[in-house]
């Protein structure tokens, strides 16, 4: 009986100091493994290298997106063909509006008008019966929309009102819309050049006549 109560003494003991000796290691500080510094060192490298990198391409960004901003562009315009005649005479007749060339930023008008002494027959702003007309107003340059139910060009930002023609009828605009020298090749093709706005008619030209149709889009 004491043997056996010795031997379980012996094995708490024992089991005891196995506790106490793991306790030990792992309170133990741990010592410092050169390749640990290694790895840390690497590690901050690899982290500024990003950082630094990030930094770059956020400041090559800024810089081109400075240039791009202060580089001079060319607003000089071109010559946009716009389409074939036929096309954009069963487009205006069909949808009832000007036909809208977002290239070029113009419409295209329906113009029957051929007298030799008109205006803008004479400037060479007519042809095949169609008319190219700015999309810009000519009081501060907003761009005027088409109105429907008017059939009139009725400016969103100051209420300026123009015909079908582009002569102001209404508002704060000085002088009808700005229009584009227009020409129709042997097969039908229509080419508007944009490089020169010509015949802006002045306030009180009415060679169409035209009457609003309906109720306006802007508000008088």
């Amino acid at each position: 009986m004491a043997v056996r109560i010795v031997e379980a003494l012996a094995i708490l003991l024992a089991g005891t100091g196995v506790v106490v000796v793991l306790v030990a290691r792992r309170r133990r500080p741990r010592r410092a493994d050169p390749a640990d510094g290694l790895l840390a060192s690497g590690r901050r490298v690899f982290l500024n290298r990003v950082m630094l990198g990030s930094l770059a391409i956020f400041g090559m960004t800024l810089f081109g997106g400075s240039i791009a901003t202060l580089w001079p562009v060319d607003r000089r315009g071109s010559k946009v063909v716009a389409g074939k005649r036929d096309d954009l005479l069963f487009q205006i007749h069909f949808y009832g509006h000007p036909v809208y060339n977002i290239e070029g930023r113009f419409y295209i008008v329906k113009y029957d008008i051929t007298e030799p002494n008109n205006t803008y027959v004479r400037a060479g702003v007519v042809a095949g019966g169609l008319m190219a007309l700015s999309q810009k107003c000519s009081h501060l340059g907003c761009r005027v929309p088409f109105c429907s139910t008017s059939q009139w060009f009725e400016c969103p930002c100051h209420g300026a009102q123009f015909n079908m023609a582009g002569e102001v009828r209404r508002g704060p605009a000085p002088a009808g819309m700005w229009r584009f020298p227009i020409t129709v090749t042997s097969d039908g093709t229509v080419i508007v050049d944009t490089t020169q706005r010509i015949a802006q008619p002045p306030a009180g030209t009415d060679t169409t006549h035209q009457q609003p149709m309906g109720a306006f889009c802007v508000p008088n």
